[in-house]
């Protein structure tokens, strides 16, 4: 995926994260979700039609339209006020494909990093799914995530690659180790959630 893409979606991630956690207003957020996601519509399909049509493109392209159509859906929901039970299917599918991205980082691009960050976005697409499709109380702990994800897997690295040092052995070592410690971070948080939140999942009132 592009990392001028990933820079947006830090972003975007970003600020879903505080609109999770009641630190933004729903409607505003929406707004910048659908313009971004609009551009990771447009983009993907410019890159495909002047790309070679190799397999390899098209599987990395289309991952931009993971992105694009979620931070669409995101937005209209919160545009619209629709029911966002529709928006935690779409999730639950994205998550799914998540995951084979992440096998593939694993088996076919020897990418520990890469997968490691896959890995990530499926567990976050997949809490959006029970957030929203089975109306579980876990919103401030998802808002955790993404606020976390939004710097780690998207705007940082991103940067770091504007700079050119992503790429190099250190780099990768050392976000190696960050991405492990988010996971650490992740597992202490919903342990606890699940420890002192007996109810957590059941719908909500």
């Amino acid at each position: 995926m592009s990392f001028v893409g990933l820079f947006l979606s830090g972003a975007v991630l970003f600020l879903n994260s505080l609109m999770l956690t009641g630190k933004a207003e729903a409607k505003s957020v929406g707004v910048f979700n659908v313009f971004v996601g609009v551009i990771q519509l447009i983009i993907p399909f410019y890159l495909i039609l002047v790309s070679g049509q190799h397999h390899w493109e098209l599987y990395q392209y289309a991952a931009i339209f993971l992105f694009g159509l979620t931070y669409l859906y995101v937005g209209v929901t919160a545009l619209m006020g629709l029911d966002g039970k529709g928006l935690g299917w779409f999730c639950l599918w994205v998550a799914v494909i998540a995951v084979v991205y992440t096998v593939t980082a694993v088996i076919h691009f020897h990418d520990a990093v890469g997968a490691i960050t896959w890995g990530m976005w499926a567990f976050l697409w997949f809490l959006f799914f029970l957030s929203n499709s089975l109306q579980m109380k876990i919103d401030p702990y998802l808002g955790m995530v993404a606020f976390i994800q939004s710097w780690v897997t998207l705007t940082i690295p991103s940067l770091l690659y504007f700079l050119g040092i992503w790429n190099t052995p250190v780099v990768h070592q050392i976000w190696l180790i960050v991405l492990i410690i988010s996971i650490v971070y992740f597992c202490i948080g919903l342990f606890k959630l699940r420890l002192f939140v007996p109810f957590v999942y059941t719908e909500k009132q």
